[in-house]
């Protein structure tokens, strides 16, 4: 993206209600609405001089403007050809249309401002896989998505009639989606439904939250084992909201165990409640990231609808930590 490409405007009256990316979209018909919000990532889109999310709803009268130079000077550019690159992934399943992936924790899924490879893409393509050409140019193939940190399995199509079916699918709720997590405190029963709307955080721009007005989030959570100050859940999914179940675990006040950004790693250090400081300590060692996997994923094959399952077992770091958990109970019996 050239600096020819860069403008401003003024939002008039009639156009009240827009979002922004929609809106600037619409102002640039050299940008596409990915590209627009590709820009907006690199930090190149103010409304009076401040960032705000895609989603921003205009009121008239503000000033804005689109620097699509950012990109450039951020040092990724979105409109430059994809790298395979060497990256050792393990593909669960694969066939003319589909490739389903066991992602490891730390992967990115897929090329963004801050993060110009070593992705999934990038993996998949390193790998001679042909992914689909629908999707945007730096996320081909990608119907749904993997935070960075969590593990677990994920499906990228590789045909176009895959991609169009999958997004659907995965659009009406016709994906099942079941995850893994370790949390803080005992939930006080077999079952919990969490039914809140996400949206973004009013003053962190990064996070979500749950707020008035957001979008339809339910989570329903299932315990597995308990210990002392901890619970080993199954969370299931209708819905795939941004951040969905961190968000959704820390406004029921159980934040997954290592999540530094919704309270995980500062609610363990703080915690009394675990047996001792040196067991509280070594679980953040052991979880450098959020304890989160994605252990199920079934759905009807976007061609053949066959129906599939595929299941993945705990990642080593989540076994280790139950495992310490489970000595420290065993231990205080003693």
């Amino acid at each position: 993206m050239d600096t020819s490409k860069d403008m401003s405007f003024t939002v008039v009256a009639d156009e009240a209600g827009e979002r922004l990316d929609r809106l600037c979209a619409s102002k640039h018909p050299q940008l596409s609405r990915n590209q627009i919000q590709t820009i907006n990532a690199a930090g190149g889109i103010t409304v009076d001089g401040l960032r705000r999310a895609d989603s921003y709803t205009v009121a008239g009268g503000e000033r804005v403007e689109i620097r699509a130079s950012a990109v450039k000077t951020s040092g990724w550019d979105p409109e430059s050809r994809l790298a395979a690159e060497s990256i050792p992934i393990t593909v669960v399943f694969e066939d003319d249309h589909i490739v389903v992936v066991n992602k490891p924790a730390g992967l990115v899924v897929h090329p963004a401002h801050g993060n110009p490879s070593g992705t999934l893409v990038n993996a998949l393509l390193g790998r001679g896989v042909r992914l689909a050409e629908t999707g945007g140019p730096q996320r081909p193939g990608v119907v749904h998505r993997l935070d960075k940190d969590t593990s677990g399995l994920i499906v990228v199509a590789k045909s176009d009639v895959a991609y169009q079916q999958m997004t659907g699918r995965f659009k009406d709720k016709e994906v099942r989606k079941e995850y893994h997590a370790i949390v803080h405190g005992n939930l006080g029963g077999p079952e919990i439904e969490v039914n809140a709307p996400i949206g973004r955080h009013s003053t962190h721009r990064q996070r979500m939250a749950v707020v008035r007005g957001g979008k339809e989030a339910v989570s329903q959570l299932f315990v597995v084992d308990s210990y002392s100050h901890f619970d080993y859940i199954r969370v299931a999914t209708s819905t795939g909201r941004t951040h969905q179940i961190r968000v959704h675990l820390s406004h029921v006040s159980h934040p997954l165990l290592g999540d530094p950004v919704y309270g995980g790693r500062r609610r363990t250090r703080q915690s009394a409640g675990v047996g001792t400081k040196v067991t509280s300590e070594k679980l953040l060692k052991i979880m450098t990231r959020h304890a989160l996997h994605a252990s199920l994923l079934s759905f009807s094959h976007p061609v053949s609808e066959k129906w599939l399952m595929f299941r993945a077992a705990l990642p080593s770091d989540m076994r280790l930590a139950l495992e310490t958990l489970y000595t420290e109970d065993r231990f205080k019996e003693v």
